[in-house]
């Protein structure tokens, strides 16, 4: 692992900051200084000391978070709109989301500091499915939906079709709609029902991968269960 990484994942700075901290001569390995911002840290045998304190990365960590409406899925915004940060800041250790949802969406985010697996279960080539509750109107008609399911439409120069669109319930004249994804393009939900003459009035994720949104309210976050984590890592060995 690069040392720059290594720093940044120990929660003690951003990697820019890591960077300063290298080539200011605050870093050394087994007692050795080091300045460059290519080396190479072997987590089995090396030691490394900010100054005289000894480094080591902290224990990997697992999340659900109920995002609510009206949060940028960030740490910072330069434009100083309301960010997830609040919410993270009474947890043990520095985390990081997995993937995003826009400001006006809502719902099921994973937060770890496990580079690894959300790299993995971010790549496209995995196409890990997004399931998500959609409040719609008005009613799309039913053919309409066959149709597209079978055609799809281009976004981003890629053709989507959404793996289910079935219509849960009508509720307080909006439509209730069940919608299963594999991509994850940005705005990719949002974009279908525009695309079908529909407006979305509520966007809500309920589940990624093998994650479920169950008993959290907006804005709660809980560590996952044995069972979760356990489900979790065989689908990410079986991707």
């Amino acid at each position: 692992m690069r040392l720059v990484k290594f720093l940044a994942y120990c929660g003690i700075c951003s990697r820019r900051k890591a960077k300063d901290l290298i080539l200011t001569g605050k870093i050394s390995v087994n007692g050795k200084v080091i300045k460059d911002l290519s080396y190479q840290v072997d987590l089995s045998k090396d030691k490394v000391y900010l100054e005289t304190h000894l480094l080591s990365l902290p224990p990997k960590v697992y999340y659900l978070f109920y995002k609510p409406k009206g949060y940028l899925t960030s740490l910072f915004d330069p434009h100083e709109r309301n960010t997830i940060k609040p919410f993270l800041e009474g947890l043990p250790y520095k985390v990081f989301p997995v993937g995003r949802l826009d400001k006006h969406s809502e719902g099921l985010l994973l937060l770890t500091n496990d580079g690894d697996l959300a790299n993995k279960l971010l790549h496209p080539r995995y196409q890990v499915i997004r399931v998500y509750r959609v409040w719609v109107s008005p009613k799309i008609e039913f053919e309409k939906i066959n149709k597209f399911k079978t055609s799809g439409f281009l976004i981003e120069n890629k053709l989507i079709k959404p793996l289910k669109f079935e219509l849960i319930k009508e509720e307080q004249n909006k439509w209730i709609y069940e919608i299963s994804i594999k991509e994850g393009l940005k705005r990719e939900i949002r974009k279908m029902i525009s695309f079908l003459g529909g407006k979305v009035h509520k966007l809500l994720r309920i589940q990624f991968g093998p994650l479920k949104l169950r008993g959290l309210k907006p804005g709660q976050i809980r560590p996952l269960t044995s069972s979760e984590l356990k489900n979790l890592f065989l689908f990410i060995k079986n991707l």
